[in-house]
């Protein structure tokens, strides 16, 4: 599968507004103007962790573990319980199929991912969004919306802003590039048809999970084969100016290394930025050394090459 590289900016309100300011501080706990490794031995450990999406009040994290060459997708969720996040497992609609980039809409009513999972129609496996509603006693059935949000290529990372516009990365026919970011607006309550956003956002390149801020006034997203690129995929910032995306920047060196950095989002209380990065203890010259011992210390740690969580205080990114 090609590898692609939601979403949340809500106030943590203050109603009771101890208890939630507790809550925000805990699921992004010392955070500061340099990236660091979220909830490690917990969350991110030695395998592959990606892709988190927090509920808006901030109790629970759904994220993904993947297979070390990422081929194969599984959902997980972790519980905030007395200050801690509680020991992960498989989210009940996932752990069958390749499940992956889950997004929790604003008001927490639906979740919505992608998965290679039979769809009604389809008689090939690619990837498709699907989405579930709340109800008292979970999450629904999924349900494939169909086309024209997804087509008989690949879909991921969906993102919906407050007015229900859905964005996402697709290699469907007509792009500019291997991939390109789309967006479905939402009308009387049907998705309208794919538009591409175009050239400010998309290249002949790869341009994958675009994070979008609930107003839409900016995105985030994960792009690979750039000239300005630092790794095998970056994170870049455009900013939506009179309805128009403007050209995307690259993130520079506080978020973006010569690894692999994607899946971007933002805490439920909008002062932290999370993503994905492949970075390793090995990507700069060692000062010394090491023993048997400590280099097996290492490979089964974070920072061993494989995907860790990060998180950095959203000021880092300057974003206006």
């Amino acid at each position: 599968m090609t590898i692609r590289i939601a979403l949340m900016l809500l106030t943590c309100l203050v109603v009771s507004s101890l208890e939630m300011g507790t809550r925000c501080r805990t699921q992004a706990q010392a955070v500061s103007g340099e990236a660091t490794i979220f909830a490690e031995g917990v969350i991110s450990t030695s395998e592959y962790e990606s892709h988190s999406q927090f509920t808006p009040d901030g109790k629970v994290l759904y994220f993904v573990k993947s297979t070390p060459n990422f081929s194969f997708w599984t959902i997980a969720l972790s519980r905030l319980e007395n200050g801690k996040w509680s020991a992960p497992e498989v989210a009940p609609f996932s752990g069958q199929y390749s499940d992956a980039d889950p997004f929790i809409t604003v008001d927490g009513s639906r979740l919505f991912f992608i998965s290679n999972r039979p769809a009604p129609g389809k008689a090939g496996r690619d990837l498709d969004i699907w989405v579930m509603e709340k109800t008292s006693t979970g999450w629904s059935e999924p349900r494939n919306p169909g086309a024209p949000v997804n087509s008989p290529g690949n879909e991921w990372f969906p993102t919906v802003t407050n007015d229900g516009t859905l964005y996402f990365g697709s290699d469907r026919e007509g792009g500019k590039g291997r991939t390109d970011i789309y967006r479905c607006r939402l009308i009387d309550g049907k998705y309208n048809a794919a538009e591409n956003l175009g050239e400010n956002i998309n290249s002949p390149f790869g341009e994958f999970e675009p994070y979008v801020a609930p107003d839409e006034s900016y995105m985030i997203f994960a792009a690979a084969g750039r000239q300005d690129g630092k790794g095998q995929f970056d994170l870049y910032l455009s900013y939506r100016r009179d309805g128009a995306w403007t050209k995307a920047v690259n993130l520079g060196d506080k978020i973006n290394t010569a690894a692999t950095e994607f899946a971007p989002k933002v805490s439920p209380d909008g002062k932290t930025f999370f993503f994905t990065s492949t970075r390793g203890f090995a990507d700069e010259p060692l000062t010394q050394r090491m023993s048997y011992e400590e280099l097996s210390k290492r490979l089964k740690g974070t920072r061993n090459g494989l995907g860790d969580i990060y998180q950095i205080d959203i000021k880092a990114l300057a974003i206006n």
